[in-house]
């Protein structure tokens, strides 16, 4: 079952132009067929030396469901005894990058209705990475631990051509390293083995367009902001 461009209407451009984070699924499952062909595709990425580093661990169903509970848990008693597998963000906070993420905040909680000050709810927003938004797939992304840096690009360009590729088939997708901090949790309930180190979740499916969070629209900068020629 391959997609073809034509027949969705949507070119690369349209692809990479309408991609988003979306933080609301239908529950509606999506056929095994379809995600491996979705990775399939994913699977032409580049890599270097064609070292293909990726590895993929796609839960759903009732083993979702026992994962889902276990990192809400964990999450309810705040993280107590859980660390990340590797640093997420910088240690200290800087601009512009600051400013991009409290953005980033004030719009999805203004559109959630949350307040800055209402903890709770933020928490149980929060909770919902753990439930993958309500998405019928989840997949994990995990390499072999002794591969280097290099890999952990080829490992970021295979992952963004997965959400690309599901995009095709009128599926989208929330890339979630709320995870990384209780990657052990994850790999026990899915029984990854311990050669293999955990870099991020995925939440896969159909959008739910009534979903409030799925309108958020997150800006980027001007192209000349972050482009110089040499000549």
């Amino acid at each position: 079952m391959t997609a073809d461009p034509k027949a969705s209407g949507m070119t690369v451009r349209d692809s990479i132009l309408g991609r988003r984070s979306v933080r609301g699924f239908r529950p509606e499952p999506v056929a095994r067929e379809l995600l491996l062909d979705i990775l399939r595709v994913a699977s032409r990425s580049p890599s270097g030396t064609n070292l293909q580093p990726w590895k993929v661990h796609v839960c759903t169903g009732a083993r979702k469901d026992a994962l889902s509970e276990r990192l809400v848990a964990a999450h309810d008693a705040g993280g107590e005894g859980h660390e990340e597998e590797y640093p997420i963000y910088p240690a200290e906070w800087r601009e512009p990058y600051l400013s991009r993420r409290r953005a980033l905040g004030l719009g999805l909680y203004s559109l959630l209705g949350i307040g800055r000050d209402d903890k709770a709810a933020r928490h149980a927003h929060f909770a919902r990475n753990y439930r993958f938004f309500g998405a019928p797939v989840a997949l994990f992304f995990t390499m072999d631990r002794d591969m280097e840096q290099g890999s952990w690009l080829d490992m970021g360009m295979f992952m963004q051509n997965v959400m690309l590729a599901a995009r095709a088939h009128g599926l989208e997708t929330c890339p979630q390293q709320a995870f990384v901090r209780y990657h052990r949790i994850v790999c026990e309930v899915l029984e990854i083995p311990p050669g293999e180190r955990m870099l991020c979740g995925m939440a896969l499916g159909y959008p739910d367009e009534t979903e409030p969070a799925n309108r958020l629209h997150t800006e980027r900068a001007p192209v000349e902001d972050f482009v110089r020629f040499v000549e």
